[in-house]
């Protein structure tokens, strides 16, 4: 995409690489002279720049996703509040466009960096895209305020690794709202889910799920085996961190008696050390 004159004047000014191809950006003083330009220019020249982004960096292509991406960080210092809410408001609006996948990727990761509240609406859309509901669901837990409502609403209807991805979001989140979600994906026929399942729970450090995990971990095998296991041991450790001793010998005891094959001797060694 050709960008508008007044953009490409200051895309120009940036200094090309050298002649090893390595990229070492202009000075500070020089880049916030550009960013000042950008911001002063208003919300047309905000929305400018994000049209000037292309579908790949090759090229020229790099110049505008080197300045948009500077301009990103450059309104997340510390009384910028203003400036970054202008930044955050051209990219979410640009999310709507109709625009390359690989732009609008490119735009996520622009919002994981200077995102706040506003931007979670135009992201919480994208959680149903399987090309856009990964780097969607980074910005929106960089973002973090107010993040869990969306991602359960996406849920229901997600599919594939956009399921995987919504679960592993409210996993990281601890989102307590979400806890029968994890016990159910415990028994899907999908390994992945399953583990994204296990992890949450333990995160969410529920003593009641301490015989589901338990469960899970005694019935599966090889690598679903291992994780689920150590889905087990993070629970203990949060139980007993939370003051729940009782529960969390439990979950060593159990593994101590079972883990008896030479290749899990790891497993029992460290239950009984713990139990100790």
């Amino acid at each position: 995409m050709d960008a508008a004159p007044e953009i490409q004047a200051l895309l120009d000014r940036l200094p090309a690489p050298d002649k090893d191809g390595k990229l070492t950006g202009p000075a500070p003083a020089d880049a916030e002279a550009l960013y000042k330009e950008i911001l002063d220019g208003g919300p047309d020249r905000l929305r400018a720049l994000v049209n000037a982004v292309a579908e790949t960096a090759e090229g020229e292509g790099w110049r505008a996703r080197y300045l948009l991406h500077g301009l990103a960080m450059h309104v997340g210092r510390p009384g910028a509040e203003a400036q970054r809410k202008r930044v955050v408001e051209a990219l979410a609006a640009a999310l709507g466009g109709d625009r390359p996948k690989a732009v609008l990727a490119f735009l996520c990761q622009e919002l994981q960096a200077a995102g706040t509240k506003e931007a979670v609406p135009a992201l919480a859309r994208l959680l149903a895209d399987e090309a856009l509901c990964e780097p969607a669901a980074m910005a929106l837990l960089a973002i973090a305020d107010g993040v869990a409502e969306p991602f359960r609403a996406a849920l229901p209807k997600a599919a594939g690794a956009c399921r995987l991805t919504i679960l592993q979001g409210l996993g990281a989140l601890r989102d307590g709202a979400s806890a029968e979600a994890f016990r159910a994906a415990l028994g899907d026929g999908d390994r992945e889910i399953r583990l994204a399942g296990g992890w949450a729970l333990a995160r969410l450090a529920n003593p009641a799920d301490a015989a589901a995990l338990l469960k899970a971990a005694d019935g599966a095998e090889g690598w679903e085996r291992i994780q689920a296991t150590k889905h087990c041991l993070v629970l203990a450790e949060r139980l007993a961190a939370a003051g729940k001793a009782a529960e969390s010998r439990g979950i060593y005891e159990h593994l101590g008696k079972t883990r008896t094959d030479p290749s899990e001797r790891y497993i029992q060694v460290l239950a009984i050390a713990a139990l100790k």
